[in-house]
């Protein structure tokens, strides 16, 4: 566990560092990092007189801005610490890196990350990665010493099936959870979802995670403090846990969900009680989906009926510039695909901002 503050830098490309020496000028070193959050996109390249997207940036199963970000960022930070990259900066989110980075005092904020172990490609998705994440977050916690009411957010980078995944497991005369690598990606979320529930005791009693992972059913179960982002770049999953701190601080954190991507109410209400306390927005996590209903408060959307972009780069345009224009920063970390992660068709919904001290 440790006293945290939270820093954020934007970027000009999903290689770029610089923020590294905005860090630094702040006053921080690479060995204070123990999370780099990051939005990523993608990037054009001439072709043949007009422009093709290289480095897709769309959030999918083929984003390699994720994997480039972590890759020019993993060196740089110390081993312990973890990188969560989403993908798909839609509408106008602007791409940014967020640092969670140690303080030797109180801030009002703690945080712990850690790594699960490696899943096989067969468990992807499965009852074995939501057991994993539930034991995962679970140790964190008692290691930590963080009790289950002080956390706000359990921000998790999972794995997904990529085509080869899909063979070498075929090949091995096993069965994968979905044939569909863009489908992996949903339900490696909600497996990582499922696992948090369990673990911060969101779990219905009369349930099992068992009968809800085997079910194939995506959405039953959810927590509000569940943020979860499948990538193609990581074989395990990087776990960060925000939480409240008994001892005073300028930090603040609140969390929540929307129950829908126009949900303003829960946003708003947080955005008062910063007013109230005179306080500013650090940094907003929030999830999005398109309601699987195909229907939002009775009308009809389009979201996952759209054959050219896929329904999570839209609710990702929708939910930011709400979130946007609200707080009036564009530098906000909202994830696509929010199964498990808040109702369906909603969100979890975290706010971090800072108090005079």
């Amino acid at each position: 566990m440790s006293h945290v503050n939270i820093l954020k830098y934007g970027v000009s490309s999903p290689a770029d560092t610089s923020p590294l020496q905005a860090l630094k000028r702040d006053g921080y070193e690479p060995e204070d990092i123990l999370a780099v959050i990051g939005k990523s996109e993608g990037r054009l390249y001439p072709f043949c007189g007009g422009y093709h997207a290289d480095d897709p940036g769309n959030g999918c199963v083929n984003d390699f801005s994720r994997t480039l970000s972590t890759h020019v960022w993993e060196p740089l930070i110390p081993k312990a610490a973890v990188t969560i990259f989403s993908g798909g900066t839609e509408g106008v989110l602007s791409p940014h890196v967020t640092f969670i980075v140690r303080e030797s005092k109180p801030t009002g904020l703690r945080a712990v990350v850690g790594r699960s172990r490696e899943y096989r490609p067969e468990e992807i998705g499965t009852l074995d990665q939501a057991v994993n994440v539930t034991m995962s977050v679970k140790e964190m916690l008692k290691e930590s010493k963080i009790s289950v009411p002080q956390v706000h957010l359990v921000l998790i980078k999972c794995p997904l099936l990529t085509s080869a995944k899909v063979e070498a497991i075929k090949a091995a005369s096993r069965v994968p959870v979905t044939t569909d690598t863009y489908e992996s990606m949903a339900k490696s979320r909600y497996a990582s979802a499922v696992g948090i529930a369990c673990a911060l005791f969101e779990f219905p009693k009369n349930r099992t995670v068992d009968e809800v992972i085997r079910s194939g059913e995506i959405g039953g179960i959810w927590s509000s403090k569940a943020s979860c982002s499948s990538g193609a770049e990581l074989e395990d999953c990087h776990i960060l846990i925000l939480a409240s701190d008994e001892t005073p601080g300028s930090l603040r954190i609140r969390s929540t969900f929307m129950k829908d991507a126009i949900d303003a109410r829960p946003i708003l209400e947080i955005l008062d009680q910063v007013k109230s306390e005179k306080g500013t927005v650090v940094q907003t996590f929030a999830k999005a989906e398109a309601d699987p209903t195909g229907t939002i408060r009775g009308t009809r959307h389009t979201m996952n009926t759209d054959s050219d972009i896929h329904s999570t780069r839209h609710a990702r345009a929708a939910v930011g510039g709400l979130i946007a224009g609200l707080t009036g920063d564009t530098q906000v970390y909202v994830s696509g695909g929010a199964e498990g992660q808040g109702p369906p068709g909603g969100g979890s919904l975290c706010v971090v901002y800072r108090v005079p001290a």
